[in-house]
This record gives structure tokens, C-alpha cells and sequence, in this order.
């Protein structure tokens, strides 16, 4: 995946898609963990 950055601009917008699909990633892994922990039986 080779990506020619010509101008600031352009790389900024990459960077800053990828960030936000990262942090919305890790917020789903998050709350999927999250309800793992706290709806376990509780004997």
C-alpha cells in the first residue's frame, strides 16, 4: 500500500481517517469487554 503524499494537507487527512477508524475501533473493543466483565453470573 504505497501512498504519494504531495502536500500537508493530503497527509493530514490520511493520518486523521485512520485515527479516528482506530479510536472507534478500540471504543467497540472497549464496550464489547467491558459487557464480557460485568454480565458474567454471579454466583
Amino acid at each position: 500500500m504505497e501512498h504519494a503524499f504531495y502536500t500537508l494537507q493530503d497527509f493530514l487527512l490520511y493520518t486523521k481517517g485512520w485515527a479516528y477508524i482506530l479510536m472507534g475501533a478500540s471504543l467497540v473493543v472497549f464496550l464489547a469487554y467491558w459487557k464480557f466483565l460485568f454480565s458474567r453470573d454471579k454466583d
